[in-house]
């Protein structure tokens, strides 16, 4: 790394963090403003609000446009150095243009980086924090939501290859449910099944305590019935294997969500493809932060007439038509039969060959 490279790296990184950190006050005063009565209404306190929900606010709206600033920091300061006049005399002293390119290479890796880290573990845990407020404050409140939410909160489930399991009423917030029930089939036929009135997760035990239970086992001989007032059990499930709310695969970390996905598949269930592209653009999304970057650079560094305003101006087309990739791959992975691996890749994909396109015809 040279004094060129230092000079670049320096205002890649200073105008990502400032226009990052900006956007996250703003982000904060807007959803403030909007969710005064919630706040009002949890009583928390000030302290209170802001460990309970902006310590997962704040990592969550920084990580949605991670991309987007990191693309449109690129193109600010490179755009200013090429109407500065900075760039051509570069290019023109003898370093090749590929050369020209590396401290934006570093910095979009460093950038890649620490967003995949976050992706995979610190996102899901922040979305955790949020997730709890909004379900508690911000949901409850939503009047449309009730009147079209699913009622049914029923759970049914596979444990392992000879036995079923179901819980009616189940609170994902609470980790209590009613009517549990569990049946072991063997050659076709019922050989156990347990039933207990509710059923509730004991977190200091980490098992789950059941109530009125009624064990009945059946064998050639006839049927054996035990009655148990209650009981602490060890079942091969936990309550994070339950989760079915809208804020599921946002707040598990990646080895998580992995092992949540295997279940589901075990279980039969329905609505999979949206977890693993879920799972997949953790991934993806890393990789548009290095794109991104390149393409920033080569759009930028041309000195156009315009100035920064035609840069900004192809820099926001761009992103739009990554983002309408990205949308439409996602629907159709969840609502068709496009696979999951494939739908999150394949804006990244598409702007491969872009990235090659405007490098050859980029003025060196």
């Amino acid at each position: 790394m040279k004094k060129l490279d230092w000079f670049i790296l320096k205002k890649f990184l200073s105008t990502f963090f400032f226009a990052i950190v900006l956007f996250a006050i703003i982000a904060i005063v807007i959803d403030f403003s909007e969710k005064t009565d919630n706040f009002v209404k949890s009583k928390l306190g000030f302290m209170g609000i802001v460990t309970g929900y902006y310590y997962g606010f704040i990592p969550h709206i920084i990580a949605l446009l991670f991309p987007l600033f990191v693309f449109i920091a690129v193109i600010f300061f490179t755009s200013k150095m090429a109407n500065n006049t900075e760039i051509v005399p570069i290019l023109a002293s003898g370093i090749s243009y590929f050369r020209w390119l590396r401290p934006y290479i570093v910095g979009g890796l460093f950038l890649s980086t620490i967003l995949w880290f976050a992706n995979q573990y610190v996102i899901p845990k922040a979305n955790q924090i949020r997730s709890a407020f909004e379900a508690r404050y911000v949901d409850n409140d939503n009047s449309y939501n009730r009147l079209v939410m699913n009622t049914n909160t029923a759970i049914y489930f596979k444990i392992d290859s000879f036995t079923y399991a179901g819980i009616h009423s189940y609170d994902t917030l609470s980790k209590r449910g009613n009517t549990f029930f569990m049946q072991k089939v063997v050659n076709n036929q019922v050989t156990q099944n347990t039933r207990s009135e509710s059923i509730q997760w004991d977190t200091a035990n980490k098992k789950w305590i059941l109530e009125n239970v009624i064990y009945r086992s059946m064998n050639p001989l006839g049927e054996v019935v035990t009655y148990k007032p209650k009981e602490l059990a060890a079942f091969d499930f936990k309550p994070i294997d339950l989760s079915r709310d809208k804020y599921t695969k946002d707040k598990l970390t990646s080895p998580q969500l992995a092992h949540f996905i295997q279940l589901e598949e075990s279980r039969g269930s329905e609505g999979i493809n949206d977890l693993k592209v879920e799972l997949y653009r953790r991934d993806a999304t890393s990789v548009t932060v290095f794109l991104l970057t390149l393409i920033g650079a080569i759009i930028a560094g041309r000195k156009v007439r315009g100035g920064s305003g035609a840069h900004l101006a192809i820099g926001f087309i761009t992103a739009a038509a990554f983002i309408i990739t990205d949308r439409f791959s996602t629907i159709f992975s969840t609502k068709g039969n496009l696979p999951p691996m494939i739908a999150a890749w394949i804006p990244n994909t598409i702007f491969v060959f872009v990235v090659i396109y405007l490098y050859r015809k980029a003025p060196k």
